[in-house]
């Protein structure tokens, strides 16, 4: 067989494996938006406060910091292949263990056993992103213009995925109810598993791991400033949308179902605007000299929308439960942008022999920035409401932004960084 021909094949091939990984990871993502709907409804209606119910979540953020790690790790170790179905596995104990929980059993006893449960169903969800977004790296190759149109894709149609699940979990809970509901997404979610482990080669992705922990850490200097970046990026989100907004929407006199409709028509418009970044961001040959000034630009005008929005509801101005929601929106586009640019840029400067570990360490700083958010969701709404998220919102992009001003313009090993 000729180069040319050899080329080919191998493309075709990477192209199959996207295609397979991108599939399994959005029913996954299905299942996991309409997890976050069940738990927050269900037990909203049970009567639980705004700080208990971000509490539920608390253990499903922190999971994910240790799982990434871990996750970048073994699937170095063992294939990127196999780590995803341990996720997929995973998220279906998780849900049996959910099911579980009756309503004979105390206050105490439920919230603990949910948390728990909840932490199974974190440990999944970041092992199985671990996995499915170094296999973006493995398969698009060297071409950067490829690397940036599946990243921008693959993470977009995710979250667009991930809102179409808030409002499957409302519907399923409406349906089935709370342990049906669990039970129907374990069965489809078996199936996604049977069709990973019949498709994806056990052993793709698979290489020499990090001997020690001083390896696992030792990430060059673009991976670190973004995980930094990261942990502001993603905790800006959620200190506003986890509990404060949905909270906030209900106390103004929204249903249930204008609710969860907003927060997933935001999260798939969200998804949609991060598939379409490749069009919105000036290109480079090098992949790096033009996307690392758009980053910077991109996350200055973000971190300006939730201080605006704070800034008007401390002078109330009225109808804040209208001017509110379409500012938000103006925040998913720009975040969406932002976080298309950003999850590119780490597999740009990750390295490809290890690039399983390097995406672990930077969504370790998702998760811990999603950990922080969540916290500080309930405790920022109880002490000041709405606005006080939003504030703190806005001083985590100014954080955000700083950082990716010392972001190098070079890929490592390539000469001095700007």
């Amino acid at each position: 067989m000729s180069s040319s021909s050899s080329t080919v094949a191998a493309a075709a091939h990477g192209t199959r494996n996207y295609v397979i990984v991108t599939l399994a990871y959005w029913g996954f993502t299905l299942t996991d938006g309409a997890l976050r709907m069940l738990v927050l409804l269900h037990f909203f209606r049970l009567g639980y406060s705004p700080f208990t119910l971000a509490f539920l979540f608390l253990l499903y953020e922190a999971a994910g910091i240790g799982a990434n790690l871990i996750g970048g790790w073994l699937a170095t170790r063992f294939g990127i292949a196999r780590m995803l179905a341990v996720g997929l596995g995973t998220q279906i104990l998780g849900f049996l263990l959910l099911s579980a929980v009756s309503p004979a059993w105390g206050a105490a006893l439920s919230v603990a056993w949910v948390v728990v449960a909840q932490g199974v169903c974190g440990v999944a969800k970041d092992l199985t992103k671990t996995a499915s977004k170094s296999a973006i790296k493995l398969t698009a190759g060297d071409a950067s213009g490829r690397l940036f149109k599946w990243v921008a894709f693959f993470t977009g149609s995710k979250n667009a995925m991930k809102g179409v699940g808030f409002f499957l979990g409302g519907l399923l809970l409406e349906m089935l109810g709370f342990r049906g509901a669990l039970w129907a997404m374990a069965v489809a979610l078996a199936a996604i598993l049977a069709g990973v482990l019949l498709s994806l080669p056990p052993l793709m992705g698979k290489a020499k791991a990090s001997r020690s922990a001083r390896e696992l850490f030792a990430k060059n200097r673009g991976v670190n400033l973004l995980a930094a970046a990261r942990v502001f990026l993603f905790g800006a989100r959620d200190v506003w949308f986890v509990v404060g907004l949905p909270v906030f929407l209900y106390a103004a006199g929204w249903s249930f179902t204008m609710v969860g409709g907003f927060l997933a028509l935001w999260t798939i418009g969200y998804g949609v605007i991060q598939a379409s970044a490749p069009a919105l961001v000036r290109r480079s040959a090098d992949g790096l000299s033009a996307e690392v000034p758009a980053a910077r630009a991109w996350s200055l005008a973000l971190a300006a929308v939730p201080a605006v929005l704070a800034a008007m509801m401390l002078a109330g101005v009225p109808r804040p439960d209208l001017f509110v929601p379409v500012g938000l929106c103006v925040f998913g586009v720009l975040f969406a942008v932002n976080s298309s640019v950003h999850s590119y840029l780490v597999l740009a400067y990750a390295g490809s022999e290890k690039a399983a570990e390097d995406v672990g360490f930077y969504y370790a700083a998702n998760a811990a920035g999603r950990f922080a958010g969540t916290l500080l969701s309930g405790l920022l709404y109880v002490w000041g409401g709405l606005a006080a998220g939003l504030a703190g919102a806005a001083l985590m992009l100014v954080l955000c932004w700083l950082l990716t001003l010392m972001l190098p313009t070079l890929r490592p090993g390539a000469g001095a960084a700007a």
